[in-house]
């Protein structure tokens, strides 16, 4: 008759030591494997972003962030970007008055405070582009503009951007500077509407920013002035505290200040932050 040996105690260690080691291994992979999961679907749904994003920004940043929103939307099927722009100030007061928007893209920090100090902010705003000033001529400069003092000869009609609108307030910042006084023709809402004048013949001149200057392509002639590096203006960016849509305004948000968002940005004439 044959005998089985029996296991010795030393074997019995051994082999529930083993044991042991499967079990924890089994335990960390399976640990990994929901982890991993729970990883890759949490990326999935922040990938998945639908609905509509708006967005309040300066009427400087029309042509680029235009253009940013057809990208967003490219990349994100599903979603839709609406624009409101027009004066930050005007902007700044509508969003504390309560209009509903996801983003606010100012045109400089004070008109920015304005939410803020509102408490209408989500978060702090993040400085994306800077602007510089530029004077707007009509086309081939007839009037031989080539100077901020230029601006204040008689019989010259001149737009200015109401001196509460960020580019206002920077020309005003220029001609401080330089101890001139000039008396507009009419002070604008906001850029847009001072290049305008120039571009309808309304006005000889206009000191808007070098990108409305770069969007308006032949219809106005642009003319620089070194003034205009001491009144450049920071452009702030901040989600709103009472969005519909976080996830969708996050992104924008990071696409403005992403490379691909700064190569618009850039091309259109903005400066880096």
């Amino acid at each position: 008759m044959t005998r089985t040996a029996r296991p010795t105690g030393r074997a019995l260690q051994v082999a529930g030591a083993g044991a042991a080691v499967l079990l924890a291994l089994s335990g960390c992979s399976s640990s990994d494997d929901s982890s991993s999961a729970a990883s890759g679907s949490s990326a999935s749904s922040s990938d998945e972003l639908s609905g509509t994003v708006t967005v309040f920004a300066a009427a400087s940043l029309k042509e680029s962030f235009t253009a940013l929103g057809e990208e967003f939307e490219k990349a994100h099927p599903g979603t839709k970007v609406t624009f409101s722009f027009g004066g930050s100030d005007s902007l700044a007061a509508g969003i504390t008055g309560g209009a509903p928007a996801d983003v606010f893209a100012s045109a400089s920090p004070k008109t920015m405070k304005i939410v803020t100090d509102a408490g209408d902010a989500s978060g702090t705003p993040a400085t994306f582009v800077r602007n510089q000033l530029e004077i707007a001529t009509l086309p081939g400069n007839p009037d031989t503009i080539s100077s901020l003092k230029d601006l204040t000869g008689p019989g010259l009609k001149v737009v200015l951007c109401d001196k509460e609108v960020p580019c206002g307030a920077a020309a005003q910042k220029a001609l401080d500077a330089r101890g001139l006084t000039l008396t507009p023709v009419s002070y604008e809402q906001d850029v847009k509407s001072a290049l305008t004048k120039v571009e309808l013949k309304e006005a000889d001149a206009a000191v808007v920013y070098k990108t409305d200057v770069h969007a308006a392509g032949d219809k106005v002639e642009g003319v620089e002035f070194p003034e205009s590096a001491d009144a450049i203006n920071d452009y702030p960016i901040v989600q709103l505290k009472n969005t519909g849509n976080a996830a969708a305004a996050k992104a924008f948000i990071a696409l403005v200040r992403s490379a691909q968002g700064q190569k618009v940005l850039t091309g259109a004439g903005f400066l880096k932050p």
